[in-house]
């Protein structure tokens, strides 16, 4: 098992680095992030309460979380841009519905129906992204939520990765779900809601 999880946190940091090479705006690390963000990000997902969405699900270090909590895989849809991280989800999670579509347009490929998801887990480098994209992206995840339901992003600043004006904007709240020196570079995780729930 230990030899099994250390092939893998190994393949996981090759992929990932020649993805880096590729396009370094778009993957924005060199390495995967670790398990202790990923237990971050998932924290308070109920695998009973419904459909959830990954953002940038990159070498599946999110998606093995999720599905940890016991949420079934056929009630997680993935979305992954590049092509060979999309092809490895694949193999990787077989059940699990994954989208080889840009985050701001997933409702039109969503097995879900709008309004219906319980929480989007993001692991787009929203920092390496402009403010248009900003508003692109989480406007078409709180469409995909439900009432109550939030998105949750991790950063490497200690500060949330959207401005007020964008918050402001959309009417969305923002608070700390915490912080892991665990992780290269260390990390802060955001939840985002709606605030008018």
């Amino acid at each position: 098992m230990a030899l099994e999880t250390c092939r893998t946190a190994a393949t996981d940091y090759l992929d990932f680095l020649a993805a880096w090479v590729k396009k370094p705006r778009q993957t924005a690390s060199v390495v995967p992030s670790s398990r202790y963000l990923a237990q971050l990000m998932v924290r308070g997902l109920d695998p009973a309460d419904g459909r959830v969405m990954e953002l940038g699900g990159g070498t599946g270090v999110f998606t093995r979380a999720i599905l940890a909590t016991g949420l079934p895989a056929e009630k997680l849809e993935v979305v992954e841009i590049n092509p060979g991280f999309a092809r490895s989800l694949r193999r990787h999670f077989p059940r699990a519905s994954i989208l080889e579509v840009p985050a701001q347009s997933v409702s039109s490929h969503a097995a879900g129906e709008r309004g219906s998801y319980q929480m989007v887990v993001s692991g787009l480098p929203l920092l390496a992204m402009d403010k248009s994209l900003h508003i692109a992206i989480l406007s078409e995840a709180f469409a995909m939520l439900r009432p109550g339901g939030s998105f949750v992003q991790f950063t490497y600043s200690v500060r949330p990765p959207v401005s007020k004006t964008i918050l402001d904007m959309l009417d969305l709240d923002v608070s700390r779900v915490g912080h892991t020196v665990r992780n290269f570079p260390p990390a802060t995780v955001f939840r985002f809601t709606r605030r008018s729930e």
